[in-house]
């Protein structure tokens, strides 16, 4: 009997081994003391049948746990951590996949904390980022990309506690701000917060008493943010007023020796922001089971006005002309004709555009940004004399595609030398919302059109 017990005893004590942490010390001494005490209670006779299920019972349950904690660990290893850890912890481990990932985040972080800005990549552009809470760093930014002073930063955070602490003490999130958190960061969602002036220089708000924040969700964005222990501020980056990077060859081509370095994450997965559907869906669907009012969403120059905004604007991109290429854009628009307006023939069109181009027809070189079943490019480009280059963009059905393609779209026509884009349209719902807002930023003209 008493080597049955020593060998029960022993098959426990080996699974409480491997069930509980490392170092030896540092285990669980209450469960190896009760099992202790528990052996030295079992020596009856009658006890020995129930003695011995028990104690199966007790190694299954071990084994159980161990296995399962073994699967959590390889499927999941960030399961005891807060939502707030497990952004970080997830950044570390997706980016920094290999030494030499590693090595290029922390020489990254050392030349941000140089006060140098650094390009890196978003799930909507490559930013150019600088620690946020340094005026010289932030200044930076601002001469290298050309950039305006009054027109505001957007403050990257890798975590809600990163954010905590850029708020002001007594400052409480509203029930929207907690809907909207919760919904859609990290992701393409900025949201205004006041801003505490003695801790965020007015160089990145351009003295306004509020200040842009978001939580990127690229994993490289993420984990940079997290090595270098600082919000950064970060606009595209790019040269004030051109589309914004997608790829790193787009900052390259557009910043090649006006900065030190940039963290290729390939191609942006989003494009532009969350669209005011989502927004609009989220809160609706999280207050009407409430007696909270709903908030309104309202688009700026759709639903309102506001000049006196738009001189002294909060956020980044409302005053000053965005996404422009080198060369002329028009949009063209197929849509309901204004009052006023006689729209044109594709042929007529072409002829006019001839007319006004300073080449003989078959030396111009159009580009053409259009979805891939649009019947307006099929019309165009039967007129062979014009030297035609296609960036088709994804399916009218698809404007998550539109969205991603757009500034890749506009850079890319751009460097094969085109005297002329021509973007068309795309109807103004979900994601064509904020589609539409950059092309229309980025055109100087627009055109109506009319297919017969």
């Amino acid at each position: 009997m008493v080597a049955h017990h020593t060998h029960v005893y022993r098959k426990v004590v080996r699974e409480i081994a491997k069930a509980t942490v490392k170092p030896r010390l540092a285990r669980n001494k209450d469960i190896a003391s009760n099992f202790r005490a528990l052996f030295a209670q079992s020596g009856r006779p009658e006890d020995t049948q129930r003695f011995h299920h028990d104690m199966q019972n007790a190694l299954t349950f071990l084994r159980s746990q161990r296995e399962y904690k073994a699967l959590l660990e390889r499927y999941n290893p960030l399961i005891d951590l807060t939502a707030e850890e497990r952004i970080e912890a997830t950044a570390r481990r997706v980016a920094v996949s290999s030494s030499e990932t590693l090595t290029a985040l922390h020489t990254a972080a050392s030349c941000l904390k140089d006060l140098s800005p650094v390009a890196f990549p978003t799930e909507t552009v490559y930013g150019l980022g600088a620690i946020a809470l340094n005026a010289t760093a932030a200044l930076k930014i601002f001469s290298t990309k050309g950039r305006p002073a009054d027109n505001p930063l957007i403050v990257h955070v890798s975590s809600r506690r990163m954010l905590q602490t850029l708020l002001p003490q007594n400052y409480t999130l509203s029930p929207s701000y907690e809907l909207l958190i919760e919904h859609f960061w990290p992701g393409p969602l900025t949201l205004l917060f006041p801003c505490d002036h003695s801790l965020i220089p007015d160089i990145i708000t351009a003295g306004q008493p509020t200040v842009a924040i978001r939580i990127p969700s690229h994993p490289v964005a993420r984990a940079l943010i997290a090595v270098t222990d600082a919000p950064l501020a970060a606009p595209s980056a790019n040269s004030s007023g051109k589309p914004s990077p997608t790829r790193a060859e787009h900052v390259l081509n557009d910043l090649n020796g006006k900065i030190t370095i940039i963290l290729d994450g390939g191609p942006c997965e989003v494009g532009l922001e969350s669209t005011v559907e989502d927004i609009k869906r989220v809160l609706v669907n999280g207050f009407s089971d409430t007696d909270t009012p709903i908030p309104q969403i309202l688009v700026h120059r759709r639903d309102f006005r506001d000049d006196a905004l738009e001189q002294a604007p909060t956020t980044p991109g409302m005053k000053y002309r965005h996404y422009s290429p080198s060369v002329p854009v028009t949009l063209m628009h197929m849509s309901e004709v204004p009052l006023g307006i006689e729209p044109l023939s594709p042929s007529a069109f072409l002829e006019d555009l001839k007319r006004s181009m300073p080449h003989s027809p078959n030396a111009l070189r159009v580009g053409l940004l259009m979805p891939s079943d649009s019947i307006l490019m099929k019309s165009l480009i039967s007129d062979t004399t014009i030297q035609w280059r296609e960036f088709p963009f994804g399916l009218v059905s698809e404007p998550a595609i539109i969205a991603r393609r757009l500034f890749d779209g506009l850079l890319t026509l751009e460097r094969e030398g085109v005297d002329l884009i021509l973007v068309e349209e795309v109807p103004e719902e979900n994601e064509g919302l904020a589609i539409m807002n950059r092309i229309k930023k980025a055109a100087g003209s627009s055109q109506w059109i009319a297919i017969p």
